[in-house]
């Protein structure tokens, strides 16, 4: 799966613990977009997560 190239988030494993303590393997996925965007004046086309896109750390190219 993709991983953000802005802040490193990648998905994780672990365990899903239901109410009755039946547990099963699974993993979160950040929520990542493959957009263009505007680095030191270039256009490039880099994966990135929702909270960077949000948070301003990448400026999208239009």
């Amino acid at each position: 799966m993709a991983k953000c190239e802005i802040c490193g988030k990648a998905p994780r494993r672990g365990i899903q613990l239901s109410h009755s303590h039946r547990k099963s393997k699974r993993t979160w996925a950040p929520n990542i977009f493959r957009v263009k965007a505007d680095l030191n004046g270039r256009i490039k086309r880099i994966n990135v997560c929702s909270s960077c896109l949000r948070s301003g750390k990448v400026k999208r190219a239009k």
